[in-house]
């Protein structure tokens, strides 16, 4: 079994280079060679939440990322805020882990890529439902980190020192046993 502990980043976002997307993508950038990072890219093929289907067999792309979650050591969010709450694709995700235990007690921090003093609708949504399925917050790694789309990369990854330090930070954070 292997030892190198694993990281689920989950992307809120389905436009194609979203500041959302380029935060998950300057963490695997920014990971040290002990830790995998794990970029899920299912999240448009999620079917609409059904409690209904929420047995076995579930639908591929649930299972799928049920499995994902549950391979993973912790789960980092980016997500953006629409309307003053998640995206209806990105809570459609989330609801398809509470019928589930994959997330419960595992490691779950979030950035907010959005300019200082926006996303925190977001950030409570998340708040809320990551409580509903169990999963232990890591407070320490939940941070705002605002992204400048002129320091993003032709590769989508953010060029900024600073923010890939703090991008860096997290995952220390995100890892660190309590």
């Amino acid at each position: 079994m292997s030892t190198t502990p694993s990281i689920l980043l989950l992307c809120g976002s389905l436009r194609t280079g979203s500041s959302n997307e380029s935060v998950l993508r300057t963490v695997q950038a920014v990971a040290p060679a002990r830790v995998r990072t794990v970029l899920y890219e299912g999240l448009a093929a999620l079917p609409h939440f059904d409690p209904d289907d929420d047995t076995d067999p579930l639908p591929a792309p649930v299972a799928e990322l049920r499995a994902a979650i549950r391979a993973a050591a912790a789960v980092l969010i980016c997500t953006p805020e629409y309307a003053g709450t998640l995206p209806g694709s990105f809570k459609n995700l989330l609801d398809w882990t509470v019928g589930g235990t994959e997330i419960c007690d595992k490691p779950v921090a979030w950035v907010n890529a959005a300019a200082a003093g926006r996303g925190r609708g977001a950030e409570a949504t998340l708040r809320t439902v990551l409580g509903y399925t169990g999963a232990d917050i890591v407070e320490p790694a939940c941070v705002s980190v605002p992204v400048d789309r002129g320091t993003v990369g032709a590769d989508g990854v953010i060029t900024d020192e600073g923010v890939r330090e703090q991008l860096g930070t997290v995952l220390a954070r995100l890892l660190t046993p309590r």
